[in-house]
């Protein structure tokens, strides 16, 4: 299990420097959604497939990265590749920001190996891989176990988000351990929809503080979930700087 950790944090390195020197990374880890292999609460069977990223919750849907991103007036699609369906990374889609300045990577992992995403993700923000690293999907570590991650010298402190429910009780202290640098988790069961991630990143890119990026965040939520700002903003945890 360490040598594939390893080897995928040296690949996510090496993909990140394909980025201009100047330009702020983003890494994005997604966990299909999976009714079969997932102890979550079952969603419909067309956007529960853990095996289809297509048409999946977090990923091909309307709402999810995909979905989002795809559509999305201030990022642009440069880069795309389905993978192999024999492998756990079922699809790769790389964005540029509008406006220049920023490229984010986004990687499908198949539902059931939520714990190769999580891993990897943790890998991410241990080795520095990217400015800003995101995991969006179902918690995972409600459900197993995973060896902490501990900080590497000579990296540097990534800031990291955390999509999925009651993020900060089950990942605020592994990130820290990691070396990471927590900008945005959850304290409540919640819906991991990209949207969030879009709203929290233009905060995040124009060098806003922890109060602004769950504002940005909680208010993306409330919008969705049609609830009150408050209680969006809510929904997120209250980092402080």
């Amino acid at each position: 299990m360490r040598i594939w950790i390893l080897a995928a944090a040296l690949m996510l390195c090496l993909t990140a420097n394909l980025a201009q020197a100047a330009d702020k990374t983003i890494g994005v880890f997604v966990a299909l959604a999976d009714n079969k292999s997932q102890e979550i609460v079952p969603v419909p069977a067309a956007i529960g497939n853990g095996d289809d990223p297509e048409q999946n919750l977090y990923w091909g849907n309307s709402e999810g990265l995909k979905g989002c991103f795809d559509h999305s007036a201030q990022w642009k699609l440069v880069e795309k590749a389905d993978t192999s369906q024999q492998g756990n990374i079922l699809r790769t889609r790389t964005y540029r920001h509008a406006h220049g300045g920023a490229v984010l990577y986004a990687r499908a992992y198949r539902g059931s190996a939520i714990r190769q995403c999580i891993a990897e993700y943790e890998a991410a923000v241990q080795h520095g891989s990217y400015d800003l690293v995101v995991f969006i999907g179902h918690n995972g570590l409600m459900d197993f176990n995973l060896s902490p991650p501990t900080r590497l010298p000579n990296t540097k402190r990534p800031d990291c988000v955390v999509l999925c429910c009651k993020s900060e009780a089950y990942f605020r202290a592994r990130l820290t351990s990691a070396g990471g640098h927590p900008v945005l988790l959850t304290t409540q069961l919640m819906y991991p929809g990209a949207f969030i991630l879009e709203a929290a990143a233009e905060t995040w890119l124009a060098g806003g503080k922890l109060g602004g990026i769950r504002e940005s965040a909680g208010a993306a939520y409330a919008r969705n979930q049609k609830i009150s700002r408050k209680s969006g903003v809510g929904v997120f945890a209250d980092l402080k700087e």
